[in-house]
């Protein structure tokens, strides 16, 4: 059925980010607005890099959303403040102060935001899985603390492994943009094994790349065999929040299959079987 109203939030994530969109069909319909704009908020961030030419002006942008998000405790004091105008801000403020999200969380993700706006490489896997923790992952716990804050208490260990296997994915997709930018997200560690240099990764040398795209989707399958492992004990009220992050394993296949192709053209799942592996894990 239509929406009858439009939802700017929902909007924005719909066209921005469907993974996350598709989703929230599958969450609780009272929920399903205040996930919006949570996601909403994760896009406006994401795509920081994409609006700037220098990292300043994106550091000045990230900035603004912490000084947005700390009025949220203070809402009652400071009515009317920063957000004013800015419809995710708005309707983020409002989710913060209702679900008591933690705004240390939020500060958290935004520092871990500033590593996309230099090219500065990642320097190994542990340091690329603290920024998925950061990112993906404390997203998933957000979203599950929406959903149902009592059992967002036990998903720590799911959301962990999913954040990371999840940010794998989209990384490993997001291959021609990085290195058009030159941004190399593959950790170093993972590019030396694999006898890859970043200038290799960038400009797309053959055999190198592949062999650092089949070890960065075997680290990413590692991660997302772990987190299915707990998935199974995640509670049905939260496992919604989750639901993007289980493409990463169809992706990483079909990345697999692409081989060095992945590095001009990022592969995709249709709508359709996105929709039926939503469905099929929220029904186990």
């Amino acid at each position: 059925m239509a929406r009858i109203e439009s939802d700017p939030c929902r909007d924005l994530v719909e066209e921005a980010d469907r993974d996350r969109g598709l989703s929230l069909a599958f969450a609780a319909q009272d929920r399903r607005a205040d996930l919006a704009a949570l996601y909403a908020f994760n896009v406006e961030v994401a795509r920081v890099r994409d609006q700037i030419s220098q990292p300043l002006p994106g550091e000045i942008r990230l900035q603004w959303w912490r000084d947005v998000i700390a009025q949220a405790g203070a809402r009652d004091e400071m009515p009317g403040g920063g957000e004013a105008g800015h419809p995710v801000a708005s309707r983020l403020v409002d989710v913060i102060a209702r679900h008591r999200l933690p705004v240390a969380a939020f500060d958290r993700m935004l520092e871990a935001r500033i590593f996309d706006l230099y090219d500065d490489p990642m320097p190994s896997r542990q340091h690329f899985e603290a920024y998925a923790g950061e990112t993906a992952s404390t997203l998933i716990m957000l979203a599950a603390t929406i959903l149902s804050p009592r059992d967002a208490d036990t998903i720590a260990d799911a959301a962990g492994h999913a954040g990371v296997a999840q940010t794998t994915a989209g990384v490993l997709r997001l291959l021609p943009i990085h290195r058009a930018r030159r941004k190399v997200f593959l950790p170093a560690d993972i590019l030396a094994a694999a006898g890859c240099s970043s200038e290799d990764l960038i400009t797309g040398e053959g055999e190198a790349s592949t062999r650092a795209v089949a070890a960065m989707v075997a680290f990413g399958r590692d991660h997302a065999e772990k987190a299915r492992g707990h998935f199974a004990g995640v509670p049905k009220p939260v496992r919604a929040a989750f639901l993007p992050a289980l493409l990463a394993t169809p992706y990483l296949d079909r990345i697999e299959r692409s081989g060095a192709e992945v590095l001009r053209h990022p592969p995709d799942v249709s709508a359709p079987r996105k929709a039926f592996l939503y469905w099929r894990s929220m029904r186990g």
